[in-house]
């Protein structure tokens, strides 16, 4: 007898994939690890980086989506459930106005050119990456908006945090992709550009996610 689906699987795997994305594109520590890691070092070297990240990632999602679960009687009232949408738009869009306004380079140590052992570097990037539980704030933010955690469905949520880690491994092998495209032409303007880029384009669909969440217009998510 196969096992009952009672969603659309499908948009529920976009939304973790859209999450695992947004969690991963800021340039913080681990993002200017993983730029400076493909520049000096290679390709492969910034996409383990960005593996022992998304690793991390999935951890901290796991614990924000426990800790949710457990308060889902408030979160499914209809009421509850629209102003939470609207807080996590807005916490959204707060993070993209810092995301925007940040210096990546700021504090940045460029690394040298001793490469390692790729598992070294994605060990790396993990402790750095799991040092910084803030990101469950963001979980909290993109669950919220996406109404994200089902407690009753553990098949579909097990499917959710792997589209989440996929949306991650998405986001890395496309940055190291292009950052050794483009190695000969990078610099420090280009990470505070690619933050600038990231930190639009999430102000832009917070603001769109909220006004469809008020006008009740707002029906893919």
């Amino acid at each position: 007898m196969p096992f009952p689906i009672h969603i659309d699987i499908l948009n529920f795997i976009f939304k973790g994939i859209l999450i695992g994305m947004i969690a991963s594109a800021p340039m913080g520590p681990v993002g200017v690890l993983c730029v400076q890691r493909t520049l000096n070092k290679g390709r492969w070297y910034g996409f383990v980086t960005g593996v022992g990240a998304a690793l991390s990632d999935i951890i901290y999602a796991g614990i924000t989506g426990l800790g949710m679960s457990l308060v889902m009687d408030f979160v499914n009232d209809p009421e509850n459930k629209l102003y939470l949408q609207i807080v996590g738009s807005v916490l959204l869009f707060a993070f993209g106005v810092y995301t925007y306004r940040t210096d990546p380079t700021r504090n940045m140590h460029h690394s040298g050119t001793k490469k390692g052992s790729l598992l070294h570097n994605g060990i790396t990037a993990f402790l750095v990456t799991f040092s910084n539980p803030l990101i469950i704030f963001l979980f909290l933010a993109c669950y919220a908006q996406f109404a994200f955690v089902l407690p009753d469905h553990p098949f579909e949520m097990c499917v959710g945090f792997l589209s989440i880690f996929g949306g991650a491994m998405l986001w890395w092998f496309g940055l190291t992709w292009l950052i050794d495209k483009i190695r000969g032409k990078f610099d420090d303007n280009g990470i505070k550009l690619i933050n600038q880029v990231i930190g639009a384009v999430v102000m832009i669909c917070s603001v769109i996610m909220v006004f469809g969440t008020v006008t009740n217009i707002y029906r893919f998510f």
